[in-house]
């Protein structure tokens, strides 16, 4: 005869047990959802009010959670989601972070992300479309699907152009299988406006729109400092002065790009550094290695201006 196991969370029927209360303090405590929002924080400096709406989306999320363990059955929430701002603001981090709330509240499968352009899901001929996009798709089931600069799914300047046959497979999709996937769609505001004006069936299908801010210079100054500190390195006092004051001209350049623009010239940066040590005249030390000058940041063209051109120095923060 099988031992009968006693199971306090199940009635003798060995159905769930309708709880008399639910304390959503510690749901979340066990949920992980903390750790996420510390990594969250750890990984994107500023962005309080993005930081703020996923907080509202976990709770929202937790709630409905709740309902259904009280045996309040309502239809899921749709979870579909519009990033908008400039490039360099931190969507695809986000996005990344969200497929693990998601799965962490049993909403998706597999709590992973797959990032696409109109390249991944438009073919260029009669039939690629289809194959293409279902494949996609295919591979994103259980998790989030994030297409970044949606926008260029649509082009009605081309009468023969494939997007819309793209378009009406991930409309349906959306619709019919939202329990199993999410879909994120990202880029400029004002095109993703006129792309979901032209298309009301994708604005209809998402209930959060969430809107990515520039990044001031103190915040740049200080994403910076943090990509610095993960690669090991660290900048003089000059060169720190220089920094900032790249970073005020660099902002008000054509196709600055926030966080990725800071990545790339410290990148360059380092370049520098490394030409400039290989030919010195000395032996090198470990604090040679690590620390950028001045002269590794202002020989960037930013600064070919001239110096009359440069801001005011702004002073640390």
């Amino acid at each position: 005869m099988d031992a009968v196991i006693d199971d306090p969370t199940l009635t003798t029927e060995g159905t769930p047990k309708v709880p008399d209360s639910i304390d959503l303090r510690a749901e979340f405590a066990t949920s992980g959802l903390a750790e996420v929002f510390d990594q969250l924080d750890r990984e994107l400096v500023g962005l309080g009010p993005v930081k703020r709406r996923l907080r509202e989306i976990g709770a929202l999320l937790l709630v409905d959670t709740a309902r259904r363990r009280f045996g309040l059955e309502a239809t899921s929430p749709t979870l579909h989601m519009s990033f908008t701002g400039n490039p360099g603001t931190g969507k695809t981090t986000v996005a990344l972070r969200m497929a693990e709330i998601l799965h962490k509240l049993g909403y998706v499968r597999k709590g992973h992300l797959v990032t696409v352009t109109r390249d991944d899901l438009v073919g260029q001929y009669i039939g690629h479309t289809a194959p293409k996009t279902k494949e996609i798709l295919k591979k994103a089931m259980g998790g989030v699907l994030f297409i970044d600069e949606a926008y260029y799914l649509y082009r009605p300047e081309n009468e023969r152009d494939y997007g819309q046959e793209a378009i009406e497979i991930l409309l349906q999709v959306m619709e019919n299988q939202r329990d199993d996937l999410v879909v994120i769609l990202a880029g400029y505001a004002d095109r993703m406006e006129r792309f979901f004006t032209a298309n009301p069936g994708f604005r209809s299908r998402v209930a959060h729109h969430v809107d990515f801010p520039d990044y001031s210079a103190v915040e740049l100054d200080a994403i910076g400092a943090r990509i610095l500190d993960t690669m090991n390195y660290r900048m003089s006092r000059e060169a720190e002065a220089a920094f900032r004051r790249y970073i005020d001209l660099r902002m008000l350049q054509p196709h600055f790009s926030n966080g990725r623009s800071i990545r790339n010239a410290l990148d360059r940066a380092r370049l520098r550094q490394a030409n400039r040590l290989f030919h010195a005249e000395r032996p090198v030390t470990a604090d040679d290695l690590v620390t950028l000058e001045a002269a590794d940041i202002l020989a960037s063209r930013v600064f070919s201006g001239g110096i009359d051109s440069y801001p005011p120095l702004r002073p640390a923060s």
